[in-house]
């Protein structure tokens, strides 16, 4: 239970700390992860792992482009070595032959440098969070309350350990004893402090922000939530997506003929009369072949699982983030993903006979025990409101009704005429409880007996709830108070109940977005409990990001018709399915899916599982099942539903960073046909000089400043891999055409201006 007063005013002390804080500890700890990140980029496991990358079986499996550039390396530097190899078509000085050696093998290193690059990105992220994972000393409580300190990897589930402010939660547990806030910035990205208390969970590896708590070990060394974001993480495959094994064997098809092409044009110009000098020819293969697409293709993929990974999500394989982007249909939950996923108790509305203060006191009662937030929220409006139900000696230690989806209602359940036996915990919490309602005008005793309280709370609870409770008191019949759904509670009152008063009053809530919950003890409905849920910060302008990139969003909802719809118009949500049942995710993913769109979901419990494994982009929430994890084909390691739309924005961007990336490669073709094939018929035919349009130096310089360009240019585009192109939310064609323009055109045009201003350096050196 929730006692409102104090937390509030633990709640704005630490809020005034961290907020001065938290703006240092932002700072240092993006500083800390760029210079982390710049150290492992720069490291010598890059360099050593980009060389190994080299080995030509390794680029004949993954990259067909750079396989055939490094063989044109080992021909030409074979020549360069060996010119007397052929009078015919080696022509030029040795010096060249090695030169063009040099650049090309730097073109093949280059793009496994970008591969590694991109990789030792990902690798950051586990040392990032296996730095957390150090032994640390722990306060171990045993017997008489007495500590004693041990290291963390002694400890065992069950183990009782006091951690006091500053110190480092040892590893996973539950607060047993205590309240404070934990800094939790280093594992969840979460800037500011989370308030805990008895029965909370707390993570391995953060830190205590504020006064003690005794944790109770739950997990076993190595099994740990931080164990289990290292394991994800590490055992995060990513082979190639259906896009990149297409784009792929089309890279290789093109190699294949443009090898064709070379030799055939090899013998073609010898016949002709022409001197056709192999240096010459490939560097017109490397100039046709699409090699800064080829070059930059794996560190595309990698850096997008890399960049999930930053917004602590977790892809299990490529499969999800392809499909992201070609995402038709999004489905959402409205309760965590449109909304906060948190509805709170706004206003208590009774039935004809009854007041508010009626409703107040049932609702707390069968509030008691529900540790929800929702829960939680029914008592502290209560509390705020002083509606203190009578016989609370007997509501406290009452049996609980647990609400499951399928009662959807629930309770507590007791004898009113047995006497009850409070223990230790149920006393003081029995006094907590009045001490924050009662006012103490009549009685200041400084430890008041129950007996004290009763009857200030005999004062303090007059109405027609009370008559009723006390009234029951003197029967030996159950008395159960409830709260639900409308029509459960409905079915379980008796047949006097006013149904069209009900209905109208639920309605009215839901008129405002909110969603009623019926109040009864025993077949008497009492009324109702208003609660709302806040829509998500800026939801509106997300969904309307990903709406205009084409993508249908559709909204899943248990609530009434009327309350989704006014959820719906809030948000701006495409369409709504309301009073939805678990099983309609997978029937509504189905049907999508049979009119041949693509689909993305969240989900989180067992019953999402199948709806998971069938929709094409599947988030599954860390705090859910191990069902839904295992099905699903990404996992969100914060847990909140609404990053489903990065997955969308990322998959976009992927795909419109290799598009723009292969386009660009293509486009740039052109100026090297102009680069090198006046260098092929030097002279021979006047005529064929004309194509000479650049007026480049020489042959020589023709043919080293296009294999110079073709080789830089791959490192020059590494950035825009892993950063991606910047995602802007508008239609597809709107993209399609900018993207054109600035990596079409100019693709095209670069290359001109680039080999002229190389040919221009390398002329003053030979001169």
């Amino acid at each position: 239970m929730v006692f409102k007063i104090s937390n509030i005013l633990k709640m704005m002390k630490m809020d005034k700390i961290s907020k001065q804080n938290n703006s240092n500890n932002v700072g240092n700890n993006k500083k800390n992860n760029k210079i982390k990140t710049l150290s492992a980029a720069i490291s010598k496991k890059v360099i050593l792992d980009s060389i190994t990358k080299l080995d030509p079986r390794y680029l004949a499996k993954n990259n067909p482009v750079m396989f055939t550039v490094e063989m044109a390396f080992i021909v030409v530097l074979a020549i360069g070595f060996f010119p007397n190899i052929s009078r015919e078509f080696v022509s030029q000085n040795p010096i060249l032959y090695l030169e063009s050696a040099i650049i090309l093998i730097l073109t093949v290193w280059f793009a496994t440098f970008s591969e590694s690059l991109s990789e030792a990105q990902a690798r950051a992220r586990v040392d990032s969070l296996r730095s957390l994972e150090k032994e640390v000393t722990a306060h171990k409580i045993v017997n008489d309350e007495k500590e004693i300190t041990v290291a963390s990897t002694s400890l065992k589930p069950g183990d009782e350990v006091r951690v006091y402010t500053g110190e480092i939660i040892p590893r996973d547990g539950l607060v047993n004893v205590g309240k404070a806030f934990v800094d939790e910035s280093m594992m969840t990205g979460e800037s500011n402090p989370v308030f805990k208390e008895k029965g909370d969970h707390v993570i391995g590896g953060t830190k205590l922000a504020s006064d003690k708590l005794v944790v109770e070990i739950s997990s076993e060394a190595g099994r740990s939530f931080l164990d289990q974001m290292v394991s994800l993480i590490q055992n995060a495959t990513r082979p190639k997506t259906q896009n990149e094994i297409a784009l792929t064997m089309l890279l290789a098809g093109l190699s294949l003929i443009f090898i064709m092409v070379i030799g055939t044009l090899l013998f073609f110009v010898h016949f002709l009369g022409y001197k056709a000098d192999i240096a010459t020819l490939i560097a017109l293969l490397v100039a046709l072949m699409p090699t800064t697409i080829g070059g930059l293709l794996p560190a595309i993929g990698v850096a997008g699982i890399t960049r999930l990974g930053r917004d602590s999500i977790v892809a299990k394989s490529g499969k999800g983030i392809e499909a992201a982007g070609d995402c038709d249909v999004l489905i959402l939950d409205k309760t965590g993903t449109i909304t906060e996923g948190s509805r709170s108790a706004v206003a208590f509305m009774p039935m004809n006979k009854f007041t508010e203060k009626d409703v107040g006191q049932a609702a707390f009662a069968a509030s008691i025990h529900d540790t929800t937030h929702e829960g939680k929220s029914i008592v502290d409006l209560a509390e705020e409101k002083k509606f203190i139900p009578p016989l609370l000696e007997k509501i406290i230690p009452a049996r609980s009704i647990d609400f499951t989806a399928e009662s959807r209602c629930g309770g507590i359940e007791f004898i009113s005429n047995k006497e009850a036996i409070l223990n230790k915990d149920q006393e003081e919490e029995f006094k907590s409880v009045a001490r924050t309602i009662i006012d103490k005008s009549r009685n200041q005793t400084i430890n008041p007996t129950i007996e004290d309280i009763e009857k200030d709370i005999e004062v303090a609870s007059k109405s027609r709830v009370h008559d009723m409770l006390l009234k029951l008191e003197q029967t030996k019949n159950e008395v159960k108070i409830l709260k639900g759904a409308i029509d459960v509670i409905l079915d379980l009152a008796g047949p006097n109940v006013n149904q069209a008063e009900l209905k109208w009053k639920a309605q009215e809530i839901s008129k405002d977005g909110g969603t009623p919950l019926a109040v009864s003890i025993n077949n008497e409905i009492i009324g109702l409990v208003a609660l709302k849920d806040n829509l998500k910060e800026n939801i509106r302008e997300k969904l309307n990001e990903v709406r205009t990139t084409g993508i249908k969003t559709v909204m899943l909802t248990g609530d009434n018709q009327l309350t989704a719809q006014v959820i719906a118009k809030e948000a701006d949500v495409d369409e709504v399915m309301a009073e939805a049942k678990p099983t309609d995710k997978l029937r509504r993913v189905e049907e999508e899916q049979l009119k041949g769109r693509v689909i993305g979901m969240v989900g989180d419990g067992t019953n999402d599982a199948p709806a998971l494994a069938k929709a094409d982009i599947a988030l599954a929430m860390n705090s859910g099942t191990a069902a839904a994890k295992e099905a699903a084909n990404m996992v969100d390691l914060d847990s909140d539903p609404s990053n489903i739309m990065k997955v969308v924005k990322l998959g976009k961007q992927l795909l419109m960073t290799r598009g723009a990336i292969t386009t660009f490669s293509i486009a740039n073709d052109a100026a090297k046909y102009f680069a090198i094939l006046p260098a092929m018929f030097v002279g021979g035919n006047p005529k064929l000089q004309m194509l000479n349009i650049m007026q480049l130096h020489s042959p020589e310089t023709a043919i080293l400043s296009t294999l110079i360009f073709n080789a830089i240019i791959i490192p020059a585009l590494i950035p825009l891999s892993l950063r991606g192109v910047k995602f802007k939310p508008e239609p597809p064609q709107k993209t399609f055409l900018r993207n054109i323009v600035i990596y079409g055109i100019g693709g095209a045009v670069l290359p001109f201006i680039a080999i002229k201003a190389i040919d221009m350096l390398l002329t003053v050196f030979i001169r």
